[in-house]
């Protein structure tokens, strides 16, 4: 039987003594002196940025409940409000870099992606890449960890656009789709963005249609183009992903739940929940926590 389950906590950036900014680069053995391993074990929502690349083994790690290998050739980005957790880092070395929201300039995270609360967690790297990333990487390290005789704003600027040439080239290496064209990928973006402003109270893809101004099969099209589902499936995905945070991170009843994203009732939410994923609300939240 479980016993004492408890919601995932969030986890605030917080930087050690003497390192005023808001990013931190340190090897997963700091990681492991830091931080218990039952703490590491254990679901997290982290309110940063996280950026892991590894020099050696592999790691088993959840980002929203989708569990991703990460080696040698891949990197791993969780950004802030995902849920993760992490597996066993015994026979992994590598770098993590963790960065708060607003350290980067506004155009930087607009071109990078930052916000996007569909972009990939897990980031497939070519050795040319591979190269070009590990040495940003470093860079970014070394002035982290000694910017020499340099005023904090210098500091912060320096640091601010050795991240940024680390971000942006890792966002570039996002999963290709099926290469929608730029009038489909705007339509999509419009979309995405109404999704995510609205989607606890709109549930309907002809009523998304309807604000934007498109047909309801334009919207599905241009979603299936550049996110690789239909546009319900695309509603469906971020109601669910939200339910499942929800469930997993906070103690709010089924009708509480069912309230803040928008359906009438904790029974039309749990019919919804289970068909989509197969198990009931009350299910999920006990399996997604730890004893």
């Amino acid at each position: 039987m479980v016993k004492n389950r408890q919601a995932i906590p969030s986890v605030d950036f917080s930087a050690p003594a003497g390192i005023p900014d808001a990013v931190e680069v340190i090897s997963l053995a700091q990681l492991r002196s830091r931080t218990g391993p039952a703490v590491l074990a254990a679901p997290q929502r982290p309110t940063f940025h996280h950026l892991l690349t590894l020099d050696r083994g592999t790691l088993g790690h959840t980002v929203d409940f989708t569990r991703h290998e990460v080696t040698a050739t891949t990197w791993l980005w969780v950004r802030p409000g995902q849920v993760q957790q992490w597996g066993d880092l015994s026979g992994a070395d590598g770098t993590l870099i963790l960065f708060e929201p607003d350290f980067l300039g506004p155009a930087t995270a607009a071109a990078a992606g930052i916000d996007d609360p569909h972009a990939p967690a897990r980031y497939p790297v070519a050795p040319g890449h591979r190269r070009r990333l590990a040495a940003a990487t470093r860079h970014l390290a070394d002035m982290s960890a000694d910017c020499g005789p340099l005023a904090l704003e210098t500091r912060h600027s320096v640091l601010r656009h050795l991240l940024a040439v680390l971000v942006l080239q890792l966002a570039a290496l996002a999963p290709a789709r099926t290469g929608p064209s730029p009038q489909s990928e705007d339509t999509y973006l419009r979309f995405r963005d109404a999704l995510e402003r609205d989607f606890t109270r709109v549930h309907r893809l002809e009523d998304y249609a309807r604000a934007l101004g498109y047909s309801a099969r334009t919207l599905s099209r241009a979603a299936q183009a550049a996110a690789g589902v239909n546009g319900k499936e695309l509603i469906d995905r971020r109601i669910v992903l939200e339910a499942q945070r929800l469930l997993a991170h906070s103690d709010h009843t089924a009708a509480q739940i069912a309230a803040r994203l928008g359906f009438a009732s904790a029974t039309n939410f749990s019919k919804y929940f289970h068909t989509r994923t197969g198990v009931t609300p009350i299910a999920f939240r006990g399996s997604s926590r730890t004893t």
